[in-house]
This record gives C-alpha cells, sequence and structure tokens, in this order.
C-alpha cells in the first residue's frame, strides 16, 4: 500500500473506530480541520453508553470514580446483588487485576490529580457542544441545575464536602444547600423520605441518543462516511498510513486511526501498546412514566440513581456492574434500582416503564481518560471517560482534532496520555 496524501505534515485522511459521542465528535472536528474521515462501528450508531446514559452535561459533577470512600463502600458491598456496585464472582484473573489496581487509586492524591486533570476540560465542555449545535447539530442541550437529594444534612454532607475539593483544586461550582422544604417546592416527586439538598447550577441535560444520531447525520453532511456492521480485526501501521480490516474482510485506508470503542478499548488498544486499563462499567437505564412533569435532573448518590426528564417521561439510571461488555441484560439490576429509588419517589409508573437497557462505560483504574497517540505513528487514543462519555465527548474530539492535525499535544490532554501505566 502506498502513501495517502496529507496535509501539511497533517493527515488528510482518518477513520474512527466507534460511533459514539467520542468518535463521531473526534470526526466532527478533524472534519473541521479539512480532514476526510470514515467512522465504522462493530453495531451502529449509539449503540454503547451513547444512546441509554442519563444524558447529563455536568462539568460540576465530573467527579472522578477513585474517591477514597468508594473503595470502604465496594468492599462492603462487593458480592451484593442489590447493591448499585456489584461485582459478580468470576475467574477473570484480569478484571481481579483491574480491581486491584483501582483499588490502590483510591487515595486522596489519585482522586485529586484525576480532578485536576478534568478540570480544564469540565472548563470547555459546554462551549464545545455550543459549536456544534450551532453548526448543524440538531438536538439542543437544555439548561438546568442538577440538584441532588439526600434523607439528612449530614449525608448531604458528604457531597459538600466533595465539591468543595473539587474547587480548592481549581474548578469553579456553584452550588446551593436545600431544605426539605426547597427540596419538596422544586420536586413534588421527592417524598418526605428526603429532607435535604444540594442544587448544582449551570449544568445541562440533553437527549443522549437524538443528540448522537443528529451529531452522525452532521459528519455525513459534511462530507464523512460511517460504515456499520463493521468489527474490526486488524489494524497495520505502513509509512504514514494505516489499514483497517473487518472480520468480513473489507479494509479502509487513512493516515490517521482513532480508537474512540468505548469498553472496547482495552482489548484493542493493548495491542497496539495502550498501557492505561479500561474495563466495562456496565450502567442501566429505563423510562417511567410520570403523573406530573419533572422539572430537571434529580440525583440520588445515596443509592447512585440518576433522574432525568425524557419524553414527557423520566429516565432513571444508575448501577456500576463489572462484567463483560456484551454480557445480556440482567433484569434483577433493573429491579434493584426501582427498590432502591422507590421509597424517595412518587408519581412514577414503576410497572409501566419502557426501554430498559443496558451499557458499558468505559472505566480506568486511576480516574483519568485516555485521550492521545500511541507509540504506532498515526494511532491515536479517545476513552475511558467514565461515567462522563457524553459531558466530555465534545471536547475530547476538538482537542484530539488539534493534536492530530498539528502534532502538537495541547496541554490539557497531557494528563490522559494512553500510554501511561
Amino acid at each position: 500500500m502506498g502513501e495517502l496524501d496529507r496535509i501539511d505534515g497533517g493527515p488528510r485522511s482518518a477513520i474512527v473506530i466507534g460511533a459514539g459521542v467520542v468518535g463521531l465528535s473526534t470526526a466532527w472536528f478533524l472534519q473541521e480541520r479539512g480532514v476526510n474521515v470514515t467512522v465504522v462501528d462493530r453495531a451502529g450508531i449509539a449503540a454503547g453508553a451513547s444512546w441509554g446514559n442519563a444524558g447529563w452535561l455536568s462539568p460540576g459533577l465530573s467527579i472522578p470514580l477513585n474517591e477514597p470512600g468508594v473503595l470502604r463502600y465496594g468492599l462492603r458491598t462487593l458480592l451484593d446483588r442489590q447493591a448499585p456496585l456489584h461485582v459478580p464472582p468470576s475467574p477473570d484473573p484480569r478484571l481481579w487485576s483491574f480491581l486491584a489496581r483501582f483499588a490502590a487509586n483510591c487515595t486522596s492524591r489519585s482522586w485529586t490529580r484525576a480532578v485536576e486533570a478534568n478540570a480544564p476540560l469540565n472548563e470547555e465542555c459546554l462551549e464545545a457542544f455550543d459549536v456544534l449545535t450551532a453548526n448543524g447539530v440538531d438536538a439542543p442541550t437544555i439548561e438546568a441545575p442538577i440538584t441532588a437529594a439526600f434523607g439528612t444534612a449530614d449525608q448531604a454532607a458528604g457531597l459538600i464536602s466533595e465539591l468543595r475539593r473539587i474547587e480548592e483544586a481549581g474548578q469553579g461550582i456553584s452550588w446551593t444547600r436545600l431544605t426539605a422544604a426547597e427540596l419538596a417546592e422544586r420536586f413534588p416527586q421527592a417524598t418526605a423520605r428526603l429532607g435535604a439538598g444540594v442544587r448544582i447550577d449551570g449544568q445541562r441535560y440533553v437527549d443522549p441518543g437524538r443528540f448522537v444520531e443528529s451529531l452522525a447525520r452532521s459528519v455525513v453532511s459534511r462530507g464523512g462516511t460511517i460504515r456499520h456492521k463493521f468489527e474490526v480485526a486488524s489494524l497495520r501501521a505502513y509509512r504514514h498510513a494505516l489499514s483497517v480490516r473487518s472480520k468480513t474482510g473489507q479494509t479502509v485506508n487513512a493516515n490517521a486511526v482513532v480508537l474512540a470503542t468505548g469498553a472496547w478499548l482495552g482489548d484493542l488498544g493493548r495491542k497496539w501498546g495502550v498501557k492505561a486499563p479500561v474495563r466495562a462499567g456496565r450502567g442501566y437505564s429505563f423510562t417511567v412514566p410520570t403523573d406530573r412533569p419533572v422539572p430537571g435532573p434529580l440525583y440520588l448518590p445515596d443509592i447512585r440513581v440518576a433522574c432525568t426528564p425524557y419524553r414527557e417521561g423520566l429516565r432513571v439510571a444508575g448501577t456500576m456492574e463489572f462484567r463483560k461488555p456484551d454480557a445480556r441484560l440482567d433484569p434483577a439490576r433493573i429491579a434493584a434500582i426501582i427498590a432502591s429509588a422507590r421509597p424517595f419517589l412518587t408519581g412514577l409508573d414503576w410497572d409501566g416503564r419502557t426501554d430498559e437497557w443496558v451499557g458499558s462505560r468505559p472505566v480506568t483504574t486511576d480516574g483519568r481518560h485516555v485521550i492521545g497517540a500511541t507509540s504506532t505513528p498515526g494511532l491515536y487514543v479517545a476513552g475511558g471517560h467514565g461515567m462522563w462519555g457524553l459531558t466530555h465527548g465534545p471536547i475530547t474530539g476538538r482537542l484530539l482534532a488539534e493534536h492530530i492535525t498539528t502534532g502538537k499535544q495541547p496541554e490539557a490532554l497531557r494528563p490522559f496520555d494512553p500510554l501511561r501505566r
């Protein structure tokens, strides 16, 4: 295979593997810089975590998973199928190695390092959405505070402590305590079991499936190609070019390749020198009818449940389950979310739920994303966003497109080096 043409030393063409919000955002911003883009995906648009997540655009709550308290909580609930964090018994040595490394990073030092890494992305992430929606992506983002609700003011103190620590790390957040009366006034769905709240201002939400589908249409309308059912079998590097081959024998060539395969990043990236481990942290969601409109996103931190207004109902999302990304939906996990949330919410038709869904979020051991160049020239990675792939997807795409086309690593991407161990 000969060399492909390049623009002033940068790539003229790129293949993005993965049609979720991260991959499509990268494709869109590469197009902004004059790169011809082909997106391939093993299934289809938003087939992973991009469709059924809570839809929050929440820089104020992009809190790394490796908070020290998570380790204590996880050990208490390790084998409890009803717990929000669930690790099924498994002989998989890679999973237990991953969890051991994750546990080792559940320290204040590692958590603070992840917070500091996220701060520049949080500062610019909403503006990156505005660029997309002002230039052809016709899915609106809705401004609304996210309200975290607790049984007591003492329980709310844990989140307040985290928010203050994030502020100390350099990120500005606007938040307000809410009394039981103020919480009930804003959310008629809140039962008497909720006695305190914290309102985090300056946040937004979106219909994630609609947004990602619109983003895909925009990529295509700007000259890009999206190929479905393209499961990557091999990737070969040549001088100034790379070749991606599917399991059915299709081949695509380009100057650059971006791995944005979400929870599948670990297997494919490991073959190409990506050192940072990535595992699937599966989340569940469903939609329930409500007897009254819900005014905005509601978070129940003690049971790890996120609720978002969604198509005249309420999307309810929760749980973190460490299983293979292709494993089937476990109805017991849906039942566990309902059992935990029912005492706190009223006016919801739990039995009338629809859109039961499970999707895999790519989780790293140190709470930091995996974004940047690999040891193979022309091969890049964009993933490891955990629960914040939607919030950080567009800003990831914009920064990585700059890196790919200029050859210069933006300062904001330095903490996310894919070659870190």
